[in-house]
């Protein structure tokens, strides 16, 4: 069945269809009558050992600077939590923004509160030189209180 739906489906896309394989049914004889023992597949598998001659592949950067980041992390468990935390919330806040978007006439108001926000934010910080520049500084400086560098 299994094999048919994936047919059915390679063939709109342009894809070749997966091969048949022939299957046997193996059967075991046991006192009481015959037991089922399983479907075994015939395939051709060939398994080798790596010799240890290039058989390594790179890891990327960002994967070493991610295992050396972990490998100084004291206390593992607390950090497990709050990413454990933290994907509990966004997964929370998701179902909320979901449950909201259902809602008839709040999207729409939503939508426009967002819209005028933006509007004052823009005309409040970027269009004049003096107000974008304390906002970079502002920006600055909340950064360097999070990180606690002096740069």
């Amino acid at each position: 069945m299994a094999a048919t739906t994936c047919r059915l489906a390679a063939a709109p896309l342009g894809l070749a269809p997966l091969p048949r394989r022939p299957t046997t049914v193996a059967f075991a004889v046991a006192a009481t009558g015959v037991k089922y023992v399983g479907i075994r597949a015939s395939r051709s598998v060939v398994i080798r050992a790596a010799d240890g001659t290039g058989g390594e592949t790179e890891v990327p950067e960002i994967v070493k600077a991610a295992q050396d980041a972990w490998a100084k992390v004291e206390d593992k468990y607390a950090v497990t939590a709050i990413g454990v935390a933290a994907l509990v919330g966004l997964w929370t806040a998701i179902g909320a923004i979901k449950a909201i978007d259902r809602l008839p006439l709040l999207p729409g108001v939503l939508e426009l509160v967002g819209i005028g926000y933006t509007g004052w934010f823009t005309y409040r910080n970027l269009i004049f030189q003096p107000d974008r520049e304390a906002l970079v500084s502002k920006i600055k400086s909340t950064y360097n209180e999070i990180t606690g560098s002096s740069s």
